[in-house]
């Protein structure tokens, strides 16, 4: 270890003292870990009992495309213990512009396993469980219930109402986003607390289907900016730190880099969440 690396080291134990008292499960992290993570200990709203929350979590990831290939490399990088990946989908050239867990010699190759791959690569620590198939029925509902976050990084409506109501029916924050041509929207569902509405609250069933990048195109920044972001409210949900965007929706035009923020309410007649 260099001598910087000890400092650094010495200087995350101090501030984990300080910060936290040491408890028998917060001192499970070894020195590898300390340093690793340092950067994020170092925080006050962190400290070494945050980043034990995460190493202890579990989130579900639906989607390893544009959003999820950012999403799950910050979540892997940030120390998220067991991440859960699941899309049906292989690696094809087309989707090497944005898809950044994904490089040219994974085409062909199923996208939960490359990805996989380039987590594990990045920290060896964590728990990656990889799945190559559509995410619905019994499966989505046991995955959902296991979940401490879910991030629906899909691209069509049918798969996120049906995240949806699985997370209203166990109570499991959902972190929603979306990406196409040179805009992003994100927001936050923490079903059964502060009174959070649904994605059914924000958008009906009988709703045009949603664009997708295949039709529509997109901007390869975009992806990684709501890909991003949706890791660090899933990171904030599972420290219980700041504020999340439960009740807000957070769009982004690119062209202009104009942030807006749109604020909406629980829906007493969602069919989805009125009786939660």
């Amino acid at each position: 270890m260099s001598a910087n690396n000890n400092q650094v080291l010495q200087s995350v134990k101090f501030f984990g003292i300080i910060n936290t008292p040491f408890t028998a499960k917060q001192s499970l992290m070894n020195d590898n870990q300390l340093l690793r993570y340092s950067r994020q200990i170092m925080l006050p709203q962190v400290d070494a009992e945050g980043q034990q929350k995460l190493l202890d979590s579990s989130v579900l990831i639906v989607g390893a495309g544009g959003l999820g290939s950012p999403a799950a490399l910050y979540l892997a990088a940030a120390g998220v213990g067991q991440l859960t990946i699941y899309d049906n989908d292989e690696v094809d050239l087309t989707n090497l512009q944005r898809q950044i867990s994904h490089h040219t010699t994974d085409i062909g190759t199923e996208k939960v396993i490359s990805t996989r791959n380039k987590l594990i690569a990045l920290n060896p620590d964590i728990n990656v469980t990889a799945v190559k198939q559509k995410l619905q029925g019994e499966q989505l509902e046991m995955e959902v219930n296991k979940a401490d976050v879910v991030l629906d990084c899909s691209d069509n409506f049918a798969t996120r109402f049906a995240v949806n109501a699985a997370c209203v029916k166990h109570q499991t924050p959902l972190v929603s986003g979306a990406a196409i041509r040179f805009e992003g929207q994100l927001t936050v569902f923490t079903p059964g607390t502060n009174n959070s509405p649904c994605y059914n609250c924000l958008y009906s069933h009988d709703g045009e289907e949603l664009q997708n990048c295949a039709t529509n195109g997109v901007i390869a920044p975009i992806t990684g900016i709501i890909g991003s972001i949706q890791a660090l409210e899933a990171m904030k949900i599972i420290m219980a730190i700041g504020e999340t965007l439960t009740g807000r929706l957070l769009l982004l035009d690119g062209l202009t880099m104009e942030w807006q923020t749109m604020r909406f309410r629980k829906n007493p007649d969602c069919p989805t969440c009125s009786g939660s």
